[in-house]
């Protein structure tokens, strides 16, 4: 194959893109429009004089499919530089004449397109990135209460494009709110200013990692640094880019890992799956901060200046066009792309008064460059033989060599062989990773990895009062020391045994970390243990907990706490110690991880079960809701609804939907041990993760089998929702959720109306039915399924 390429763009990367494909073997051509000085000397280049403005690609589309000797299109392959054509859809415009892009559809593009789309796209996907609200133009009252309320400093920025320009640092509230007054009342960004997004002002060294993507596949390439501002020790007003360098040092393997598994992967697969995969070059701005790499931006195309010196690092056997055709044609994991050893930096030279006016058309002198170095051109034109200026931005002085120090001398060398007149630039590209590399290494702490030791104490002093509520027969619940002591012969068993257990809350987690509801998942975490104990007869004791993090947050942790106090006041055991495991890396930025470990004891005569035997009868006690099991069905159905957790709760609006789901598991210990105690109950089932069909078969000896009858209980309202918004089938429901039955009671029939009566009294105010019998026949069936269909 020999292939055809046009490159939509005038700029360096355009001429840089252009290099790279000029020494594949598949190009035997390569058209650029409208291409610059560079490019029209560039091996197998061309340049073509044709609008690169909506609404004329209909003409640059018309030069593509024009017939060769052969009746076959013309081009082969579109790679689009700028940003504006792929948001205004140009690569639709060649994919309705059978001609493949390099580069995303127009929905995709919305990804750079706008900013308001693309953070609500992180939101969706737990993508790091800042705290933000997006506002409409006229919110501007709504979005100065934030920017005064919301307690952190920000950044405005216009949500569609602006050249670059659609971004605010204000230093105070009062800056703040003239930004937004500029922006969305002024229009300065014009329409890219009808949406604005506020957020969180992110510290810490930036990065741009540029990714190849097949919409399946993601290969990164090594980070770069950017050198926005136009003067030396970033001073000045922002630019397009006045240099880049690569690999950066600060994005060490540890950080390009973390990129990879918290952003690209999670950011392609979720394009894909959301309707508008990626084919293109995917490029992210990163800010490094304290707690890992967070997303800045995204862009949809290669970036300029990172492109020039990405492309000396791609290494000679790396053919570009084989590559960009993989990505177009869905099989980027078909070729390999390794990377040369060393450092490039790219040096931009800039016209007089950029990046404020300037005047175009100064002549260019190039003198001998040496041969390590490559002069892409910017902005820059023909005029007959003479090479003039045209643009700002005007030259890429760019070079390759096996250290940063060598590429900078190469390059810097090459600089003073340029000439035009008021040729500027910055005299300290990649002054970051010099000095860097000159520091010598700091005294690191516990504290600096991310482990603060004097946080953990302050969470311990915090909870204390929690825990010494807790404080029963047998333990003073005073934590601290290195393990909790029992007494067991205190609490007065003649023969006693241990019974042990442990869980967790699984994703409901999730929607307690997104609503900031945090003590109720601590009752949900013993309830989980305890109700374990409980089915085989036993009182429980005491109570370990696990918390781990990726930072402690001192007051999410002790609501935490607390909750697991008050379950454990509920289930009459102490809290007698835990673990709380600050571990950076481990955990997402405000994500938090729970286990329960619950200990109980119980008369070696009174374990359950026993003697069950056919004809027995299943008595069901209610549960106080989800309890803590199906909450990943859960959040899937909730997502196809277009709610949101702060939405009025639909089965109870007086609550919001995530109070309605964060309903605590109930605790059945108080109501159910003293009946159990008693001797009337032969056998216990606890309704969790497998519903009735996998719980209530755990308990039956074998050969005997159980029916529940589902007509013997009104379902709870909160089970019919999900069952009509899901489309869940009335089977699949009974397995992974209670159905409003959190606990089964196996009872003989003699002693059913006992207790019954003896259950009703303990607690009149939580349900009990006969729900089903114990049969001859092993298995599990679920009578009367329909019945829930019509409620």
């Amino acid at each position: 194959m020999t292939a055809r390429v046009l490159v939509l763009g005038s700029g360096g990367r355009e001429h840089a893109l252009a290099w790279k494909l000029a020494k594949s073997l598949l190009v035997n051509r390569i058209y650029v429009c409208p291409g610059n000085g560079g490019t029209a000397n560039t091996p197998k280049t061309e340049n073509i004089n044709l609008p690169l403005a909506a609404p004329h690609y209909h003409q640059i589309v018309n030069f593509a499919v024009q017939n060769d000797a052969s009746n076959t299109p013309l081009i082969d392959l579109v790679l689009p530089g700028p940003e504006e054509p792929l948001v205004l859809g140009v690569e639709k415009c060649f994919r309705k004449v059978g001609i493949p892009v390099f580069g995303p559809t127009e929905l995709a593009a919305r990804m750079e397109g706008s900013k308001a789309f693309s953070k609500a796209f992180m939101d969706r996907h737990a993508i790091p990135t800042a705290k933000f609200r997006t506002f409409s133009s006229s919110q501007i009252d709504e979005a100065i209460h934030h920017v005064r309320t919301c307690g952190y400093p920000i950044v405005l920025k216009a949500s569609g494009l602006a050249a670059g320009k659609g971004v605010l640092i204000p230093e105070s509230t009062e800056e703040a709110i003239q930004g937004l007054q500029q922006i969305m009342v002024a229009n300065v960004f014009g329409a890219a200013g009808n949406e604005v997004v506020v957020e969180e002002l992110l510290r810490g060294p930036e990065i741009s990692v540029l990714a190849f993507s097949d919409g399946h596949t993601v290969v990164p390439l090594p980070a770069a640094q950017d050198h926005k501002r136009v003067g030396d020790g970033d001073t000045g007003l922002n630019t397009g880019g006045m240099g880049a360098y690569a690999p950066a040092p600060v994005a060490t393997p540890a950080i390009m890992d973390r990129i990879m598994k918290e952003t690209l992967r999670p950011t392609i697969d979720g394009m894909r799956k959301e309707g508008f995969p990626f084919v293109g070059l995917l490029f992210v701005g990163f800010m490094l901060t304290d707690s890992g790499p967070k997303v800045l931006e995204y862009n949809v195309r290669f970036g300029d200046p990172e492109t020039e010196a990405l492309m000396l690092l791609l290494h000679d056997d790396v053919d570009l066009a084989a590559v960009l055709l993989a990505c177009a044609e869905h099989r980027l994991d078909s070729v390999q792309i390794s990377i040369r050893p060393g450092f490039a930096v790219s040096v931009i030279l800039v016209s007089g008064g950029y990046p404020g006016s300037y005047t175009k058309g100064k002549r260019i002198e190039i003198g001998e460059i040496p041969s390590d170095v490559i002069v892409f051109h910017c902005g820059t034109d023909l005029r007959g033989d003479e090479l003039v200026t045209s643009g700002g931005r005007v030259i890429a002085v760019t070079a390759t060599a096996p250290s940063l120090d060598e590429a900078l001398a190469s390059v810097y060398a090459a600089v003073d062989k340029i000439s035009f007149e008021g040729k500027g630039y910055r005299r300290d590209i990649a002054y970051r990773a010099l000095a860097a590399a000159k520091t010598p290494p700091v005294s690191l702490t516990y504290e600096q990895a991310g482990v603060s030791v004097d946080t953990g104490n302050a969470l311990v002093e915090s909870i204390k009062p929690y825990v010494r509520a807790t404080k029963r027969t047998g333990s003073d619940a005073e934590i601290g020391g290195f393990g909790g002591v029992f007494d067991l012969k205190a609490v007065g068993y003649k023969d006693p045994l241990l019974v042990s257990g442990t869980d967790g809350v699984g994703t409901k987690l999730r929607i307690a970390i997104e609503t900031g509801v945090h003590n109720l998942v601590g009752i949900d975490l013993v309830a989980m243990s305890v109700n374990d104990l409980l089915v085989q007869g036993a009182e429980p004791l005491y109570f370990l907990d696990y918390y781990g993090c990726s930072k402690l947050d001192v007051p999410i942790a002790t609501d935490v706490v607390k909750g697991i106090a008050v379950g454990c006041q509920q289930a009459g055991c102490v809290l007698i110690g835990g673990e709380t495991a600050e571990m950076p890396g481990m955990y997402q930025d405000g994500d938090y991880d729970l286990a329960g470990f619950a200990v109980g004891v119980v008369e070696r005569e009174q374990v359950l079960p026993r003697n069950i035997i056919e004809g027995d009868v299943l008595l069901g006690i209610a549960s106080s809701g989800l309890h803590s099991n199906g909450f990943s069905l859960v959040r899937k159905i909730i997502s196809l609804t277009g709610l949101d957790y702060s939405s009025p709760c639909p089965w109870n609006t007086a609550e919001t939907l995530g109070q309605g789901l964060l309903e605590p598991t109930r605790i059945y210990i108080k109501h159910v041990l003293p009946t159990s105690r008693k001797g009337l109950i032969k056998g216990m089932s606890h309704i969790t993760g497998g519903g009735f069909i996998e719980n209530i078969p755990r308990v039956l000896p074998k050969g005997l089998g159980c029916y529940v009858d589902v007509s013997g209980w009104q379902l709870p309202p909160i089970f019919q929702y999900l069952m009509r918004e899901g489309g869940v089938a009335p089977l699949e429901m009974a397995r992974t959720f209670n159905m409003g039955i959190g606990l089964v009671v196996i009872v003989g029939k003699e002693e059913r109306e006992n207790v019954l009566n003896a259950l009703r009294t303990e607690d009149p105010s939580i349900p009990v039915y006969e729900i089903g019998e114990v049969t001859g026949t092993s298995g599990l069936e679920m009578r009367n399924l329909e019945h829930w269909a019509y409620q």
